[in-house]
């Protein structure tokens, strides 16, 4: 048996969704305060706090888990140089109480859900995981130190994965991506396709071919099939390892508003406003590592693919 923390979120329901298809038991553990009862499916589902740490205990040892897939944490931006207590309360302390439940039931084998973050502005592109860690907001400081609380625990075997920009939805429209307040750029472009409003866009001013930022979009099914590979990996003895999960090319913010237009057939009107604070150029990775540790071999690296799927979960 597994255990998805945040498995009713994002990445998660998809996540276990393929676990499940790859023949895995999956029990997932989620406060539902991001997450979606529906997206869990018939899949056993435990409604709890992350720092609950006796109630994370005894749900491992309940249902035998033997390894833990850890997506519970917030994750924007913003709100975490807003409300740093918070970030830090749920993301770190969190996976401290975590990790300690897993200690005392014996479960040793994790995938963690990091980020890109982690990095800050890129010293070099594509990204790869040498670079020197040197966020530049609290939630990737949270997530740094989420990293290191679970690099020290002795006798864990784990895999870290640093997400680039996850994006797309299932295939067959039954899985989408759900924030509220959404603040990913390809729902946000493809509501207002939809819905006839106007599209802000952060800067047009970068030192980039077309003067928008660039980013590594990867559809949420291909970050799921990695976590299906590394859990297997780690529950069969694999090594711990950390590898960026990312297709290795950039995609600037006009090419996914045309893409849009494409796929929906439908004009967009764009407002170009200031540039964020902290919005680096270019940020994209080297994507080789978890290709040849786990044969990841992504389905869906096609940026008009990825806006479809989306598209499915949003059209009228």
């Amino acid at each position: 048996m597994l255990l998805a923390t945040g498995g009713a979120g994002y990445i998660g329901s998809h996540t276990v969704r393929a676990l499940r298809a790859a023949g895995h038991e999956v029990v997932v553990y989620d406060d539902l305060s991001e997450g979606h009862r529906d997206a869990v499916g018939d899949a056993p589902l435990v409604v709890g706090d992350l720092l609950d740490t006796g109630l994370l205990q005894r749900t491992l040892a309940d249902f035998g888990v033997s390894g833990v897939l850890h997506f519970a944490a917030r994750c924007y931006v913003g709100e975490s140089m807003q409300q740093p207590r918070l970030y830090w309360r749920i993301n770190r302390d969190g996976t401290r109480s975590l990790l300690a439940a897993m200690a005392a039931c014996g479960a040793r084998a994790l995938v963690f859900s990091s980020t890109c973050a982690v990095y800050g502005v890129p010293e070099s592109l594509p990204m790869s995981e040498d670079l020197h860690r040197a966020p530049i907001n609290v939630y990737g400081e949270t997530k740094a130190a989420m990293e290191d609380e679970i690099a020290a625990v002795e006798g864990l075997r784990s895999g870290i994965f640093r997400y680039f920009n996850a994006a797309g939805a299932a295939p067959d429209g039954s899985l989408a991506e759900r924030h509220d307040p959404e603040t990913h750029l390809i729902p946000l472009a493809l509501r207002a396709a939809r819905d006839g409003t106007v599209l802000t866009v952060h800067g047009d001013d970068y030192p980039t071919p077309d003067g928008t930022c660039i980013r590594d979009y990867v559809h949420v099914c291909d970050l799921a099939s990695a976590h299906v590979a590394a859990i297997e990996d780690l529950l069969a003895g694999g090594e711990s390892f950390v590898a960026n999960l990312g297709y290795g090319r950039g995609v600037s913010v006009r090419q996914v508003l045309d893409a849009v237009r494409r796929v929906t057939g439908r004009p967009l009107e764009v407002h170009v406003g200031p540039r964020r604070p902290g919005d680096p150029a270019e940020l994209y990775a080297d994507g080789a590592r978890a290709r040849e540790r786990l044969e990841w071999t992504p389905a869906y690296d096609d940026l008009d693919t990825i806006v479809e799927h989306a598209w499915a979960t949003l059209r009228d």
